[in-house]
């Protein structure tokens, strides 16, 4: 298993060729099968795959960037080079899974505190199931990339995408047949990041 997960890379150039809805399918049943705080289960995912969705999300979350970005006084040469690479991954990819957390069945607290960590609990679940897909997908020879952007404008994507209220966005995975392998990645020794105690 080991060498399945060395071996996955960030793909962000895909083919033209599209991806059956059964294999998408098989990723979106990977994901589901992650572990998850209380068993909630507090994942949920919108499939994209028609130009016209991925041109309008990548639009529209292209122009909450911009303006965030200028309001930054980031230089504007740099913001639109920015914004066309990330516009280029969104609507080339034959699919986009969005990832949504939603807290509907997590466990309520009249504290900060707790409500914070029942939270948290939520967002490692989508990201674990995540981590899922991304890894059955390069297992099935298809390329992906995840994209944290919608969490800067989880707004914007919610009302773009006409989804439910309570779905939070959390992530874009971006699916495809490679048109170039990603680069290989560098990861810090063990030595560096463990401690044993």
């Amino acid at each position: 298993m080991l060498p399945v997960i060395q071996q996955r890379r960030s793909v962000r150039r895909y083919a033209t060729e599209p991806v059956q809805n059964e294999l998408l399918e098989t990723l979106l049943q990977a994901a589901v099968w992650a572990p998850s705080a209380h068993n909630r289960q507090p994942w949920r995912f919108a499939v994209l795959q028609s130009d016209a969705q991925k041109e309008c999300l990548a639009d529209a979350m292209g122009d909450r960037f911009r303006a965030d970005r200028l309001a930054a006084g980031d230089p504007p040469e740099a913001v639109a080079q920015d914004m066309e690479r990330s516009r280029q991954v969104l609507t080339q990819a034959p699919a986009l899974l969005l990832c949504c957390m939603s807290m509907a069945d997590m466990d309520r607290y009249p504290d900060a505190r707790r409500a914070q960590a029942e939270r948290t609990m939520a967002i490692q679940s989508v990201a674990l199931a995540a981590q899922n897909l991304l890894l059955v997908a390069h297992a099935a020879g298809l390329g992906a990339c995840w994209r944290c952007a919608p969490l800067f404008c989880p707004d914007t994507v919610r009302e773009t995408l006409q989804l439910p209220a309570d779905w939070e966005p959390q992530a874009i995975i971006s699916i495809g047949y490679a048109a170039e392998a990603g680069r290989p990645p560098e990861r810090r020794p063990l030595t560096e990041v463990v401690q044993w105690i």
